[in-house]
Parts: C-alpha cells; structure tokens; sequence
C-alpha cells in the first residue's frame, strides 16, 4: 500500500530552468565568460550547485574555484526566486495527497530549497526535506530517498517518487522506488505523466479521491 510520495524539486514541482539558466550566467558574466551552451543548460538543470560550477568553468584557468563559490555566497540564488514558475496543478495535488500521505522533498538544490518553498507557502505540506547540503551524497546516489524511507519508517515498495531526469531516475533505482516520470517520457519508469493530478488516476492512488 502507498504511504509516501517523494518529489524532485526542479522540474517537477517547478519550471526552474529560467531562474537556472540566469543564475549560473549571471555567475559566468561576473567573471567576463561567456553564457553557458546548450548542453552545460541541461547538464545544470539536473545537477547540485557544486558540479554544475565545477562543469559550466570547466575550461577556464581562472577564477578558481574558491572565488567562483566566494561571489556565489555574495550573490545568492534569492534574487533569481522569482523566476521560478509553479507547476499549475501542484497545490491541488498536495491538498489532496495530504490526506492519505506523506510528502517529502529529496532535490540536488542546496540552501535555496527552503526559502522557495517559503516563498510558495508550501512548507507546511512537507515533513521531510532533503536537499544536495544536507544528504550524506546528493542524486544520483540513494542517500536522500533512504533517508526520507527511514524517517517515516516505509518500505520502497510503499513509497514512489516524481521526478524528470536521469538523475532522478537513476535516484529511485538506486533504492527500488518506483519512479513516476514527470514530462519526461523518455525516462524508464513505472508511469508516465504529464500533470499531477494526472497522477491520482495510476493504480497506486485510486483509493485517493479528488
């Protein structure tokens, strides 16, 4: 029997991927490098802050690395919040879900995961948050998701997680959750959607009425 729904953050919850895009070049500009291509845009959409800096400044011999994250610290991801457009159907879905379920967070997002959910009100739906800075490894690695199984004492096999990448599909493998791929239809996993509420019509939330 489900117990427990698990979502990625950007992506699923969020269209992120402006806020994304103009954070991370508003980083490379400070520094007078160019805008990141296409390839480093979809590669730090998915990844947690430490790899997509180490990525997008792979080719440049300066700044270092500890100036990068020193102008990061300065700059903040708060100002970049207000971009960051919420899935239309996301509330409906949790007031629902919430009834019957636990709903928890595990995001390669760091310091800024709080604050967003904040911003959206939406805190109090979540019981249990894991972020890329607080797991013990961020995604692709199994920590977050054992940890949020632990907390609420629940097996894989009751628990499914919504993601939208690689990283989250390899995220849920890792610890047998069955994977709910958001917009993503290219993703191995146990179902397909493209909204939330689509997602109370699959087999594991009949018993979940609207």
């Amino acid at each position: 029997m489900l117990k427990l729904i698990v979502f990625d953050c950007d992506g699923v919850m969020f269209d992120s991927k402006k806020a994304n895009c103009m954070y991370y070049n508003h980083l490379l500009a400070h520094f007078g490098l160019a805008p990141m291509s296409q390839s480093e845009e979809d590669y730090v959409h998915m990844s947690n802050v430490a790899d997509a800096i180490q990525h997008i400044f792979r080719h440049y011999a300066r700044p270092t690395l500890e100036e990068i994250h020193a102008f990061k610290e300065l700059c903040g991801y708060e100002p970049f919040l207000q971009h960051m457009e919420i899935e239309k159907d996301l509330v409906d879905f949790l007031e629902i879900t919430r009834r019957s379920y636990h709903l928890a967070i595990s995001t390669n997002r760091t310091n800024t995961m709080i604050p967003l959910l904040e911003r959206y009100k939406l805190q109090a739906y979540f019981g249990k948050v894991v972020t890329a800075a607080t797991a013990r490894r961020p995604k692709p690695a199994p920590d977050g998701l054992l940890e949020i199984l632990a907390f609420y004492s629940c097996q894989a096999a009751e628990a499914v997680f919504i993601g939208d990448s690689i990283v989250d599909e390899e995220h849920s493998k890792s610890c047998d959750v069955p994977l709910i791929a958001f917009k993503s239809p290219n993703l191995q996993a146990a179902y397909h959607v493209n909204s939330f509420l689509e997602i109370l019509t699959l087999p594991p939330f009949q018993r979940v009425q609207p």
